[in-house]
């Protein structure tokens, strides 16, 4: 079994991302799955090409993308992603879409196909705190999630994927007053849960 594992590139301003900063920190294997870890850009357009691209290379089983979502107090893993790009900043590229289709032929939204419920679960019972969230937002990160469930869909590939959100780290919160974080470490042991949890219940 495989699983490709991504985070985003530093965006808005950050030296770095937690998201991918925890998806380095990875063992190469977890519940005798193997672990393809991937850097992607903080762009609409080619971060879900990239991980379209990675999945026909890689042939995974499962696919989590993970993305910062700076303010949010604890790791949520989220159910829905929704056909539409709204950006309050430019991303990376300096695209910068508003209300405007993830996918013209797409519907309106895709659930994530990861056992969302139970890896929320799991996390907790390792007094990690860790939620579901019925909103990726329409930034980068849902724009991802969105086309990578929108991809294995119309491909009818037997893939379960789905996104996880992650707070700041902490050496980001240095500069920010009274926001929440999270240690990358801390992340890290969330991620390894969703995978193992993920694998296990396939």
């Amino acid at each position: 079994m495989k699983v490709l594992i991504t985070g985003f590139d530093p965006f808005g301003g950050e030296s770095v991302n937690p998201a991918y900063e925890a998806v380095k920190m990875l063992p190469d294997e977890i519940s005798g799955a193997e672990i393809v870890k991937l850097e992607i850009p903080t762009e609409f357009v080619r971060s879900g090409d990239m991980v379209c691209h990675a999945i026909d290379n890689f042939s995974p089983d499962v696919v989590i993308n993970v993305g910062q979502a700076g303010g949010r107090s604890c790791v949520t893993v989220e159910k829905v992603a929704i056909n539409c790009e709204d950006a309050r900043v430019p991303d990376n590229a300096e695209y910068s879409p508003h209300d405007v289709k993830v996918k013209d032929d797409g519907p309106d939204a895709y659930f994530a196909t990861l056992p969302v419920v139970e890896i929320v679960k799991e996390t907790n019972a390792l007094s990690i705190p860790c939620e579901m969230s019925y909103t990726a937002g329409t930034y980068v990160c849902n724009s991802v999630m969105y086309n990578v469930l929108h991809y294995v869909a119309t491909k009818g590939l037997k893939i379960k994927a789905g996104f996880i959100h992650v707070p700041y780290a902490a050496e980001q919160a240095v500069t920010k007053k009274q926001i929440p974080y999270m240690k990358v470490q801390d992340i890290a042991d969330v991620l390894k849960v969703a995978i193992k949890t993920t694998v296990e219940s396939m």
